[in-house]
């Protein structure tokens, strides 16, 4: 069944406009508590939220949805979506929400959905959620005497905190570490620093006053020059900066210099394999991962498996396949011991482990490889037109020459955005200059095309 509604990351949209609508939103919610009411019990959602205006309205429509449907909701504000994957699993509810757009301005929202079990929808549920959207919910509605209540969990930061905090070794402390930590005027505002301070940190919060409007504006981990800067200018060991709905995370180390998700990947996969810890003989990364990773973990006698684009795809391997370390180099870092979705809190925490235990400097610890030159262009591209620019000839004849001028020496991926109206053009290979040709080659098919 195919869907429209959902993308790769649940719904997302510009907020007040379809999909993202408080009517859709409470349609949204209705055809999610209707598919998950399985029983006489009293079911419950768990309902978070970033810190985008636009979440003001979605909440309480979901709100609404979930309760007309005899469903009672708990109300946990602004927490990172990983809390919600938590707090889903641990309250026993039977579903989860997160209204965020992610590393997306402030503009736009999205609704990211949870199972029971705290991991993300598969494609054939949310297929299935749309089609209850559009046909039937009147006929599901709760009488009045079985309307479901609402009600605000206070403690819910306290009670991520502390889940977060035990996933930290014991016996290590963050004691002497300085460290910059970039919230991205999101949902992780309050408790990151928190968690980095009550193990032992000196902590320098940056994009920690969220105005509604600030999210991810200059800020986070879409705007790396931020973190590198402040590192510098604070002397500080290290920085971390999260997205606004802080499932992902980079890392400063002390010079300033970036860290990418292929390089935390590795940094706690060789950690966890010489610790006996490592299951599945390798890691599940996607087709954007850089070949210096795997050649890196091949080195190691581990594998890398690649999945499509997006946490999800790569969850769904890891459990498939017995794998507990996967992600994305964005930052995305999925850890199957301590978390369903990709958590950049704990992920951070893994990689300061290291630096703690190895009681070395963040650039010596956290590069272990050097990366293949690679090129990413994005096309901005209409989707209301109709049209796959990706269809045409010109770009199909432009893909065609990329490949083969690339072949045995690199490698192509293009793929259409399930979160941003674009095309993302990706080339990686020995020879720099030829893969800025050829993605530039490519993208100026695909503006011709979209044009």
């Amino acid at each position: 069944m195919k869907r429209k509604l959902f993308g790769t990351d649940g719904i997302r949209g510009a907020a007040n406009s379809e999909p993202m609508t408080a009517e859709t939103a409470l349609r949204v919610g209705m055809a999610a508590a209707r598919h998950f009411t399985r029983g006489d019990y009293r079911h419950r959602a768990v309902i978070g939220k970033d810190t985008r205006l636009s979440g003001y309205m979605l909440e309480p429509a979901m709100t609404a949805g979930f309760v007309s449907m005899g469903m009672d909701v708990i109300i946990v504000g602004p927490m990172p979506t990983p809390a919600v994957a938590m707090l889903t699993r641990t309250m026993r509810c039977d579903l989860g929400v997160m209204i965020s757009a992610s590393h997306n301005p402030f503009e736009d929202n999205g609704i990211k959905l949870f199972g029971p079990d705290g991991y993300k929808l598969s494609d054939a549920v949310e297929a299935e959620i749309e089609a209850h959207v559009d046909n039937g919910l009147g006929d599901h509605l709760a009488p009045p005497a079985k309307l479901g209540r609402a009600r605000r969990l206070d403690d819910a930061k306290g009670r991520y905190i502390e889940y977060v905090k035990q996933t930290f070794p014991k016996g290590l402390t963050l004691d002497g570490l300085k460290i910059v930590v970039d919230c991205a005027n999101g949902a992780a505002y309050r408790v990151a620093p928190k968690v980095l301070w009550e193990l032992g940190a000196e902590v320098v919060p940056i994009g920690v006053d969220p105005d509604g409007f600030n999210i991810n504006k200059g800020c986070g981990s879409t705007h790396t020059d931020t973190i590198c800067a402040a590192v510098a200018a604070q002397g500080a060991d290290l920085g971390i900066t999260l997205d606004g709905d802080a499932d992902r995370v980079l890392i400063a180390d002390e010079t300033g210099r970036l860290v990418d998700g292929d390089q935390l990947m590795a940094l706690i996969a060789g950690h966890w394999r010489d610790a006996g810890k490592l299951n599945g003989g390798g890691v599940v990364a996607t087709g954007m991962s850089n070949l210096g990773l795997e050649r890196y973990l091949g080195g190691l006698g581990l594998d890398l498996v690649r999945t499509d684009v997006g946490d999800r795809y790569v969850v769904e391997c890891m459990r498939a396949h017995g794998y507990n370390v996967g992600g994305e180099q964005s930052g995305h870092i999925i850890l199957g011991d301590y978390s369903t979705t990709g958590d950049g809190l704990i992920a951070a925490l893994q990689v300061l482990a290291v630096i703690a235990e190895k009681g070395d400097r963040a650039s010596r610890v956290c590069r272990l490889f050097e990366p293949l030159p690679q090129t990413l262009l994005n096309v901005a591209i209409n989707n209301s037109g109709g049209g796959d620019p990706l269809a045409a000839v010109v770009v199909k004849k432009a893909i065609a020459a990329g490949r083969d001028k690339l072949a045995g020496s690199g490698r192509l991926l293009i793929r259409q955005s399930g979160t941003e109206p674009l095309i993302r053009v990706m080339a990686e290979g020995e020879d720099e200059n030829l893969i800025v040709s050829v993605t530039s080659d490519i993208a100026a098919a695909i503006e011709q095309a979209a044009g």
